[in-house]
């Protein structure tokens, strides 16, 4: 097969952790630019992973007509830009979650995919749960656990006591993160795999950490929740709890996810310093036991090999296609409307 040549633009810790080396590990692929937020850190990137040319604009990698592909790896504001220029440049996108700032961005990216049908578009999947994935949608599905009554989630990944000392981090700004929230849309969408999406949300939160102190000393508010709460139904029946948080400290679980149907329960947990397990139980026995996950139904981190495999068409992006991630940007959304509204938001 000829050779994919692919550039990036940006090239941030998740680029430079998974996609870059997921690349050079297939074969026919060749990484041919890389345009990051300075000349300086695109040499550094450059030097390290044996990339030919450094980009001094990310239109250079785009009008590039060598250039079959981009890994978009910047912050969510410029991937709506960065995903409709780049397919109306002709070339394929592998853009790095969250998909966009918010729902309209998203919107604007599946258009511009759905324009050039010919072209792949994929998202980077949320990655935590791809090893219970299947197994967790069969047992429901399957009936396992009956009708679905509900799912309550914790999350508290990386999270710890607060600390107004730790500096700003772009997580934390509204104009970079546009409306995403810590982890909580990566979480629902691994959540909708299993169960659908939710019909409506309330949600609540707080910034524990009211302000952060940036380079030169001048208090910056933090104006996303480092604590929120979201419920709501689910389209499918039955409702929805998802706490997550960076704020708590000594949490025994930084994952715990329970989901209780009319007939059995399953249990998606990872301690604090352990891996994360399933359990299942059903009615009449007396708890939840460890699930073996059949070699066969697990799953595991292969974005980039999905990527150049629907660009050789072979198989097809199902982690994670543009519809999936403009659904979950249309939760993400309404979340941000009800914190500010106080309100329950419907979702179509």
């Amino acid at each position: 097969m000829r050779t994919i040549r692919i550039g990036l633009i940006g090239a941030g810790g998740n680029t430079r952790r998974r996609h870059i080396p997921g690349f050079q590990a297939i074969g026919g692929i060749e990484l041919v630019s890389v345009a990051n937020r300075s000349l300086e850190s695109g040499r550094q990137v450059a030097d390290e992973f044996g990339i030919a040319r450094v980009a001094a604009h990310w239109r250079d990698v785009l009008e590039d007509d060598g250039i079959d592909a981009v890994c978009i790896g910047t912050w969510p504001y410029m991937h709506a830009v960065l995903t409709a220029a780049a397919l109306e440049s002709g070339k394929h996108v592998l853009c790095e979650a969250r998909m966009a700032s918010d729902a309209c961005g998203a919107r604007t990216m599946l258009a511009a995919a759905r324009k050039h049908p010919e072209l792949v578009a994929q998202i980077v999947p949320a990655p935590h749960t791809l090893k219970f994935d299947r197994t967790i949608a069969a047992m429901i599905g399957d009936g396992r656990i009956g009708d679905l009554i509900s799912l309550d989630a914790r999350i508290a990944v990386g999270s710890d006591y607060p600390d107004r000392a730790t500096p700003p981090h772009w997580r934390h700004d509204r104009d970079l993160s546009g409306n995403n929230v810590m982890s909580m849309g990566i979480w629902y969408e691994a959540i909708m795999r299993w169960v659908g999406p939710m019909s409506n949300v309330f949600a609540v939160g707080q910034s524990v950490v009211p302000y952060r102190r940036d380079a030169d000393g001048k208090r910056v508010a933090m104006t996303i929740p480092d604590y929120i709460d979201i419920i709501g139904n689910l389209a499918q029946g039955g409702q929805m709890r998802l706490n997550v948080t960076t704020v708590a400290g000594h949490v025994p679980d930084v994952t715990d996810i329970l989901i209780f149907g009319t007939e059995g329960g399953l249990r998606l947990r990872q301690p604090a310093s352990g891996d994360m397990q399933l359990a299942a139980g059903r009615r009449g026995e007396a708890g939840m036991a460890a699930v073996s996950i059949d070699p066969a139904m697990s799953g595991g981190w292969r974005v980039e090999e999905e990527f150049v495999n629907a660009i050789r068409g072979q198989e097809t992006v199902t982690h994670t296609d543009f519809a999936t991630g403009v659904r979950y940007m249309e939760w993400t959304d309404a979340v941000a409307r009800s914190l500010t509204g106080g309100v329950r938001v419907p979702l179509d």
